[in-house]
């Protein structure tokens, strides 16, 4: 039986140039994570992932802020990996449960500054990047800063790399974060 194309790499088996960005999320993490094993296929683009994704986490937008775009983003390209990943890192955020869950499934936010940065990312999605002035002045109307407006435009590039590098890999949730997997369809 052939080899299967995105192989479930531990460190031992990963490319050289992959063992290093695969060390430092064992380290942090405390495990291997399946979809980081799957992407050491290509070091490449793990190395580039992990260093846009901790620059994106460097940003002015507050943690809440950056969680509801990576939501947005993974339910949007429909990636259940990161909706379980980061359903759980708003659980340990404090995020109320009505916000998760509405991120989960699409649906307006129940608090306007939450609600107003969803929007806005979404908006760049639609208009790639050339929102109209109300959209802009929107977001900037819930606290939000032309700064923001730019780091917006980081976290979707991020998580879309992120998101479409998990689906094309079929990366499977680890047993850690099981309890916040999506329901099957």
């Amino acid at each position: 039986m052939p080899a299967p194309a995105f192989p479930d790499h531990t460190l031992e088996s990963a490319p050289g140039a992959a063992r290093r960005s695969m060390e430092a999320v064992v380290n942090k993490q405390g495990h291997l994570p399946a979809a980081v094993g799957r992407l050491a296929t290509s070091p490449q683009l793990l190395d580039g992932f992990l260093k846009i994704s901790a620059i994106f986490e460097s940003t002015t937008l507050d943690p809440l802020s950056r969680e509801v775009l990576i939501m947005t983003i993974a339910t949007r390209n429909d990636c259940h990996v990161c909706v379980a990943m980061h359903s759980a890192t708003l659980t340990a955020l404090g995020a109320d449960a009505d916000l998760i869950a509405a991120l989960r499934t699409e649906q307006p936010l129940p608090t306007e500054r939450p609600e107003a940065v969803r929007q806005f990312t979404l908006a760049v999605i639609a208009t790639a990047g050339a929102v109209d002035d109300a959209a802009l002045q929107d977001f900037l109307a819930h606290g939000y800063t032309p700064q923001n407006a730019l780091e917006v435009v980081l976290g979707i590039g991020a998580y879309t790399m992120s998101t479409l590098a998990n689906r094309m890999t079929g990366a499977p949730v680890d047993p850690q974060l099981a309890e916040f997997a999506p329901a099957p369809m």
